[in-house]
């Protein structure tokens, strides 16, 4: 049977708004996480500075969807080629 991981809690800074977040993974992970998702925020901030930190959150969250969709694809085509090339060699 798998061991739980203890539930973790820390404080973290995003878009200058403090946020308690809660999750099973280590704490330094959890604030990686935070640290990256400020930077993206900064940076689609800096390239528009009227946006409101509403639509600065939705075109960060975007951007990532993004991101996730292409590696998802990259992946499911890594795979395709794998099983593919074990396919080959067995023939």
């Amino acid at each position: 049977m798998e061991e739980k991981k203890d539930m973790q809690k820390v404080a973290v800074r995003i878009f200058d708004e403090e946020y308690i977040v809660k999750g099973n993974e280590q704490a330094e992970y959890m604030e990686m996480l935070a640290a990256y998702v400020d930077k993206r925020m900064r940076m689609i901030s800096q390239r528009n500075k009227y946006l409101s930190a509403t639509k600065v959150a939705v075109l960060t969250a975007l951007n990532l969807a993004d991101d996730l969709n292409k590696l998802q694809e990259d992946y499911d085509e890594l795979v395709k080629m794998i099983e593919e090339d074990k396919k080959n060699k067995k023939e």
